[in-house]
């Protein structure tokens, strides 16, 4: 969807707001090139040339709009109604397949062209939803080592009880992962670059001397993220109380193996 749109926001907006293919720029949504403006009973049809706007001789006046849009509240406003549709939809039991761009555009009150402006695809798509669904990733600092380490375990765990609590994106979870294009769409731009995040606070917990040197940097994040995964995923009805992520970190800096007697 690069090229011809211009510039864009994070799902391919542009950002001068949304326009039908082949409007001129400020034109309204459906516009096409040499549309004239709608002009009052009344109101002078034309422009003396040179005038200020721009506009030649005999060309129709553009009517003010009485409230001026600009194009990143609009653009904001149609992608909120965007995901809205497609929530509303799922929670009416509509199930992914099921779901087209015809009707989530319809629902939202949008045409097609806006919601391909912003995601190439369905996919695309069902994962920004999921993406507004879940708790936000917290902010870290990125140069702490076990301090960032701890915030996306606890950030994990706050996930794991969303799911918990909201029937609708348990749902939305188990439908994905029947669906190998949407899952594989949801791991590349939403848990591959979380584990990254984690696999580079382990680096920096190593270099600052928190934890040891001579063991492979995948496998100690494994063992971090590993139980609070077991407890969020693979047993869904196991406890995740408060202290879960403070607790992991000192039973692993502690070692199994019992204390040396004296």
């Amino acid at each position: 969807m690069q090229g011809q749109d211009g510039e864009r926001d994070r799902h391919g907006a542009r950002s001068g707001g949304d326009r039908s293919p082949g409007a001129p720029d400020g034109a309204p949504d459906g516009a096409s090139a040499g549309t004239a403006a709608e002009v009052p009973a009344g109101a002078p049809t034309g422009t003396p040339a040179g005038a200020p706007d721009g506009t030649s001789a005999g060309a129709p006046a553009e009517v003010p709009d009485p409230e001026p849009r600009r194009g990143r509240p609009r653009s904001a406003a149609a992608e909120r109604a965007i995901l809205d549709a497609v929530i509303a939809l799922l929670e009416a039991g509509e199930p992914l397949a099921g779901l087209s761009i015809e009707r989530i555009a319809r629902t939202a009150g949008v045409g097609k062209a806006t919601i391909y402006r912003r995601w190439s695809d369905k996919e695309e798509l069902f994962v920004d939803v999921v993406r507004d669904m879940e708790p936000d990733d917290p902010p870290v600092s990125g140069t702490e080592g076990l301090a960032d380490l701890r915030v996306m375990l606890e950030s994990l765990r706050t996930r794991g009880l969303a799911q918990r609590s909201s029937a609708l994106l348990h749902n939305i979870f188990a439908q994905m992962k029947s669906h190998p294009k949407l899952w594989n769409e949801y791991h590349g731009s939403v848990i591959a670059p979380r584990r990254l995040a984690m696999v580079e606070a382990v680096r920096r917990a190593v270099a600052a001397g928190e934890l040891r040197d001579d063991l492979d940097v995948e496998l100690i994040d494994d063992l971090f993220v590993g139980p609070m995964l077991v407890r969020t995923v693979h047993r869904p009805d196991a406890p995740l109380p408060d202290d879960l992520a403070d607790r992991i970190i000192t039973a692993l800096l502690q070692g199994l193996a019992p204390a040396a007697r004296v």
